[in-house]
């Protein structure tokens, strides 16, 4: 029998500014992003019964939305990131960063993060998740 895996993803937008130093296209100069943000997250033991939520879930909309704002969103949004960021502030470092911070908030909770997807632009991502 093929297990079934429910995943809950919620979808943010921030704007940021940011630049490359030394890169040797335009992202050297300082310019900035409308970014969207994708976060997906599971339960490793499904959403009922053996350790998943009592009432359905993966987690609620509303607790996953306080956590992705509180810990990702107000410490991005509106700021240059290479002020708030303590390494090169490629969209492939910032979805690595995000996907670290969530799952340490997250984890203790049974809630696991399963795909980041950061939109750079309306057309260009980057993805982490597990192999």
């Amino acid at each position: 029998m093929t297990k079934i895996i429910i995943k809950t993803t919620k979808s943010f937008t921030f704007d940021a500014a940011h630049f490359l130093p030394d890169h040797k296209g335009k992202c050297a100069n300082m310019h900035g992003h409308t970014y969207r943000l994708e976060v997906s997250v599971a339960r490793n033991n499904g959403i009922l019964g053996n350790g998943g939520s009592d009432e359905g879930m993966v987690i609620d909309f509303a607790d996953l939305k306080a956590i992705v704002k509180a810990e990702v969103i107000d410490k991005m949004d509106h700021k240059v990131l290479n002020d708030v960021l303590p390494f090169r502030t490629t969209a492939e470092n910032m979805a690595d960063h995000i996907f670290k911070v969530l799952t340490d908030k997250l984890q203790a909770s049974g809630v696991i993060v399963d795909r980041i997807k950061l939109w750079e632009t309306p057309d260009s991502y980057v993805e982490a998740c597990y192999e």
